[in-house]
């Protein structure tokens, strides 16, 4: 089998190139690849398109506004992890706002982890890195991408911001647990199709597969869940919106509980998205599975994919 460790290589070498870079110009560059990725990427933009038509019932001028602003910002987030190796926590703390960070820092102190919901809004790579920079112990389970070699680059510019990686499979159940008894972040992106392990719930209008990972790893610790998003500050830069911390309410049925959850998980996730619709990563197959009944799963297993 050929190896195809020269696509690392190559993704360093051009990572070290851009990490020279002013920020800056790192983001104007990134304006400029956004339109080329969307010319490259017809597929996944005209299915952009159909779903937020679908989801938000926006007309085609103002889906089209959108999905491409979407393409800038891609271009952008590209870059920014290209970037990753020039972070500090001085320039995390120049570059990245962290908006109401008490919530996180009060939930850590209850001692029982931290369940973190994310989605794919923004550049969710430095979401976790400014959590890391900025002290905050974050733990992530991955899922590897279908390249090996961009597996390995995003873990080792993840590793070295601070954020303890576990891979995903037979170790994440350790992994994790582990993590939240020691009282640490673990952080998921929660905004995927399922598959037929998932809860079967609405989504943007339409009923879709939903992760129920992190609801699971509320119950089984008692951890608080802080939702945790990051936005583009037109200035330039980002910020990250924190938000009340919520729990696993136990009423003694558990498939139940852990939908209402799972459900209430989703409604956040939806309205950010609806805040900021060109921020979320619209061509996903988040309505891939399809759906034959409402039933909630009898045994949830430890399903979804972490930051």
């Amino acid at each position: 089998m050929i190896s195809n460790s020269w696509q690392y290589h190559i993704l360093k070498l051009f990572s070290r190139l851009i990490s020279l870079l002013p920020y800056p110009v790192v983001l104007f560059l990134g304006r400029l690849l956004g339109p080329l990725y969307a010319r490259i990427a017809a597929r996944q933009r005209k299915r952009a398109l159909t779903q937020l038509q679908d989801s938000l019932g926006v007309g085609s001028e103002e889906s089209e506004r959108i999905i491409s602003n979407l393409f800038v910002k891609l271009g952008q987030t590209f870059l920014e992890v290209m970037y990753m190796p020039a972070l500090t926590p001085a320039k995390v703390q120049q570059y990245i706002t962290i908006e109401n960070r008490h919530y996180l820092e009060g939930a850590l102190k209850e001692g029982k982890g931290v369940v973190l919901l994310t989605a794919h809004i923004g550049n969710w790579e430095w979401l976790g890195a400014a959590l890391a920079m900025a002290g905050l112990p974050l733990t992530t389970v991955i899922k590897r991408q279908p390249n090996d070699q961009h597996t390995r680059i995003l873990n080792e510019y993840r590793e070295k911001a601070g954020i303890e990686v576990f891979a995903r499979g037979s170790s994440e159940l350790v992994g994790a647990a582990k993590a939240l008894k020691k009282g640490k972040i673990l952080g998921f992106l929660a905004d995927q199709d399922a598959g037929a392990s998932g809860i079967v719930l609405p989504f943007l209008g339409k009923m879709a597969s939903t992760p129920m990972g992190p609801a699971v790893f509320a119950k089984r610790f008692k951890s608080p869940v802080v939702p945790a998003f990051i936005v583009r500050r037109p200035e330039g830069g980002h910020r990250v919106l924190l938000y009340e911390p919520f729990y696993y309410h136990d009423t003694g049925n558990e498939d139940r509980d852990i939908y209402e959850l799972t459900l209430k998980m989703t409604q956040i996730t939806e309205d950010v998205i609806r805040a900021y619709p060109d921020e979320w990563l619209w061509f996903q197959k988040r309505w891939n599975t399809k759906i034959e009944n409402h039933e909630v799963p009898k045994s949830p297993p430890m399903a979804g994919e972490a930051i």
